[in-house]
């Protein structure tokens, strides 16, 4: 009836029938052979948990009679007895307990064997069948596997529906919204939920998720609107139905009874209601307080004043309602980048609170400047109203973000407040401790270094994230409103301001307030602000700077007063009245030359009078230049400066060459060099400091072929007017009509170059003033020894009676001549260094002009063209008297 089993499998089996036999099969024979004998020694389960036999059973009931009839008479007798019996079955009892004990170990040991041997088989068992049902168990548990996901999905998939169709129906009464007639009218109400509830977060996430639902797949139900307009969602439908409603009226009237766009509508309605709330609860209360706060102070027509206004009404309130707001802006901030009904309803908050700071806040801002400005002056008002806004700047951030900052973020920064606020009460009790050991100097410095926070940076990094970001730039505005007011005060006193230390003053005190407030992101917008001023009072700065320099060097109309050199230079001098020294410039500000004398007069002290005198005597043009550049050098941008100091010292430099002239017409030649060195070197003395280059490539347009260009365009009668090429008529006509001319312009070149060449007239005038006609004999004899046509020796300037007349000639008055030139030097150049470079080169030409001269003369013959031994000798004496008084003299009068 059974399959034949393998030889394997028969021995497997055998073992399992080994382990199934347990130890009371397999010892049945032995117990029932020694019975008898195993009882006494080894008593069984069943014996160990029965009780033991009554000890005396037989001999009591034998001997019943004969005790009764004894137990009278012997009374000790029985109860001996007794106590034998009660020994003897306690002793037995004890017995039986051990042998309990014994059986019950017994039992445990073959209840761990049996567990042992069931394990042991079940692993064999397994082992055969676990071939056979694998395969069958694993499809199985995948398919059940399989059923529980699907369930699962579609358990999920039936559910969601329903929580957002029920959303929809439940949280209409909480925001105040009734739907009627089918969704078709929508009645509002009073919300039974406040904006402050813990759920009302929730309930705006519920909202949120059933717009998305039924504006995105519009659930599971596939309804008409999808399948009429092939749509994928409530949106989609709802866009449609209102885009070809008239043309299909039925087929959309069909669509809006589907329960998705229904829905849909439904959502977007509570979404608007919850929305309203919130605007209700921040935009509206913050357009109100404005409204209390403004008519309580009467801010339409009242100023505030400046030092009350921290504590004034139209902060107190704000802070007052900031908690509240902005827990409900960080709620619409977490969700604005979901719809954006959020960012459009956080955007209309901050334009409600910008427009309700500027309107409090406008009319007292400029009051308080224009009040600055009255009291203080321009360059007093621009420091004093720099600060106001600096600070201005860091009470409006700090009451923004207790609005619209991050709550975290705000709390952080309030610890770190207090750990600093912490430290610097230790620090105020260890310097309590030690001044009164008698160190207060160090326990001040102590107290300083530890009110410095560590991390201040982290706190200064966290705050300008905050203030800088994109989305505050309605803030942003508002402090660019504010401080605007400054702006436009300056800008109304610079407009009437002609004085050039004025204007430098502001733009200094302009360009420090505005360093300091560009050390904080809260004060970045006054920043701006001071910097806007600074270009204006720059631009109004250069324009003053080229309308003094146009006036006083370019367009400069030398007097005879302004040349009168050398009397200019004389101690003593008094420059006369002008004409015209009462009369004002077309600015209003006296005239120069009435102006720069009463200093002079007022100051005493002679090393002042002494420096003033010297600078007095320089030309006027160039005095201007000077002080107008060193004015201006501070406080305008490098590439301005360079191109007024080029233009300004280019013009200084016309105007000297052209006072020379007239010196020389007036003075002399000497005096005439001697002018424009003096100058020329003072020019470039002063103008090093600045370290410019002087240098600019002006471009002109030349038109001076456009005449023969016209005419070759109109001769022309194949034009290509409309062509999108090089060829097109008109951009030949423009390319050869019109050219660019560059030219470079370097006013430092320009100014070595006079300079160079005023020193260069001046030796050869020099020269020719004191040996003029050595030098004419030495460049007589040169130019006949270059030619061929004649001997030397033959010229008639040659003759010794001609040559001696020219050396008496050059050494009557060299002496005389000499010193009044180094005392002219002495005059203008104040430097006996400079005189000592202008010098030399004047005798090293006589003494070369004398060694010349003496080769010249050696090689006259005695007896030919009046020459004799005492010629030679007279004529050999006076080149050597040359020669020591040029040298001796100079070296004289420049050791003076």
């Amino acid at each position: 009836a059974y399959a034949p089993r393998s030889a394997s499998q028969r021995s497997r089996l055998a073992r399992i029938a080994a382990l199934t036999a347990g130890p009371v099969d397999g010892e049945r024979a032995s117990s029932d052979t020694n019975k008898a004998s195993s009882s006494s020694s080894c008593p069984s389960l069943l014996q160990a948990m029965s009780p033991p036999p009554a000890p005396f059973a037989s001999v009591s009931s034998s001997t019943a009679g004969s005790s009764a009839s004894s137990q009278d008479d012997n009374p000790v007798a029985a109860t001996l007895k007794r106590t034998y019996e009660t020994s003897d079955h306690l002793t037995t009892v004890l017995k039986h307990a051990t042998s309990l004990r014994l059986a019950l170990r017994a039992s445990i040991n073959i209840g761990e064997d049996i567990s042992t041997r069931h394990a042991d088989l079940l692993r064999h068992s397994g082992e055969l069948s676990a071939a056979a049902h694998s395969g069958e168990l694993s499809a199985a548990a995948e398919r059940l596997q399989a059923e529980e996901a699907t369930l699962s999905r579609h358990a999920t998939e039936i559910g969601m529906p329903l929580r957002h169709y029920d959303a929809v129906d439940r949280i209409g009464v909480l925001v105040g919204v009734l739907f009627k007639d089918g969704g078709r009218t929508v009645v509002r109400g009073l919300a039974r939920i406040k904006v402050d509830n813990e759920d009302f977060p929730d309930v705006l996430d519920e909202i949120d998720a059933a717009v998305e639902y039924f504006g995105s797949n519009g659930g599971n139900e596939i309804d008409a609107a999808v399948e009429y307009f092939g749509s994928n969602g409530g949106r989609e439908a709802l866009a449609t139905i209102e885009r070809d409603a008239r043309s299909k009226r039925e087929a959309a009237d069909e669509a809006f009874q589907s329960g998705t766009v229904q829905y849909y509508k439904r959502a977007l309605t509570l979404h608007e209601a919850a929305l309203y709330l919130i605007r209700e609860a921040v935009a509206d209360r913050i357009n109100q307080t404005t409204k209390d706060v403004s008519d309580a102070l009467n801010l339409r027509k009242v100023p505030i004043a400046a030092d009350k206004l921290e504590a004034s009404l139209v902060y107190t309130r704000f802070h007052g309602i900031s908690s509240r707001s902005n827990s409900l802006i960080g709620v619409v901030k977490a969700r604005a980048d979901r719809t954006e009904q959020y960012q459009d309803l956080l955007t209309m908050c901050r334009n409600a609170y910008c427009g309700a700071r500027e309107s409090l806040l406008r009319l007292t801002v400029r009051s308080h400047m224009d009040k600055l400005r009255e009291r203080h002056g321009l360059v007093g008002m621009t420091r004093l109203a720099s600060v106001f806004l600096i600070r201005l700047c860091t009470i409006e951030t700090s009451l923004y973000l207790d609005f619209f900052g991050d709550r975290d973020k705000m709390e952080q920064r309030k610890k770190g407040r207090e750990t600093s606020r912490g430290r610097d009460q230790d620090g105020k009790s260890d310097t309590e401790d030690e001044e009164d050991e008698g160190g207060k100097a160090n326990a001040t410095v102590a107290g300083k270094k530890t009110s410095a926070p560590p991390n201040a940076s982290d706190q200064a990094v966290t705050l300008a994230s905050q203030v800088m970001a994109e989305d505050n730039a309605e803030f942003q505005q508002l402090l660019a409103s504010l401080c605007s007011a400054l702006h436009r005060t300056v800008r109304r006193g610079l407009v009437s301001i002609h004085d050039l230390d004025t204007l430098c003053q502001v733009v200094s005190v302009l360009r420090e307030e505005r360093s300091l407030a560009s050390t904080s992101p809260t004060t970045m917008a006054a920043a701006k602000a001071i910097s806007a001023v600074i270009v204006d009072a720059q631009e109004r700065l250069i324009f003053c700077a080229n309308a003094a320099l146009t006036k006083e060097v370019v367009r400069f109309k030398p007097t005879p007063i302004d040349l009168d050199y050398p009397n200019r230079l004389m101690p003593g001098y008094k420059k006369p009245e002008p004409p015209n020294a009462n009369v004002k410039s077309e600015d209003g500000t006296p005239a120069e030359n009435g102006a720069e004398s009463s200093p002079v007069e007022e100051i005493e002290d002679d090393a002042v009078k002494a420096q003033l005198r010297v600078y007095e005597s320089w030309f006027p043009p160039m005095r201007s230049v000077l002080r107008v550049l060193s004015k201006i050098f501070r406080v305008v941008e490098p590439r301005v400066f360079e191109d007024i100091a080029l233009q300004s010292v280019s013009s200084c430099t016309r105007s000297l060459k052209d006072g020379s002239a007239y010196i020389l017409n007036k003075s002399g030649v000497v005096h005439a060099d001697l002018f424009l060195v003096k100058h020329l070197l003072i020019l470039r003395e002063q103008l090093s400091p600045f370290d410019i280059q002087l240098r600019s490539v002006e471009r002109q347009l030349d038109f001076s072929e456009a005449g023969k260009a016209v005419s070759r365009f109109l001769a022309n009668r194949n034009r290509r007017l409309f062509s999108m090429s090089t060829e097109n008529a008109l951009v030949t006509l423009l390319r050869e009509g019109v050219s660019v001319h560059e030219e470079s312009v370097d006013s430092k070149r320009d100014l070595d170059d006079a300079l160079r060449s005023a020193c260069n007239d001046f030796i050869e005038h020099m020269s020719v003033s004191l040996a003029g006609p050595l030098l004419n004999f030495v460049e007589q004899c040169k130019l006949a020894s270059a030619s061929s046509n004649a001997s030397l020796k033959s010229q008639p300037f040659m003759t010794g009676v001609s040559v001696k007349a020219a050396l008496s000639q050059t050494t009557d008055g060299l002496a005389d001549k000499l010193g009044e030139v180094t005392t002219q030097m002495a005059l203008y150049l104040e430097n006996p260094a400079t005189q000592s470079i202008l010098l030399k080169p004047v005798v090293r030409k006589i003494t070369r002009a004398v060694d010349d001269a003496g080769k010249f003369i050696s090689d006259a013959v005695d007896g030919e063209h009046e020459w004799d031994e005492g010629v030679r000798e007279q004529v050999l004496s006076m080149l050597t008297n040359i020669e020591t008084t040029v040298k001796n003299r100079s070296s004289r009068q420049l050791k003076r």
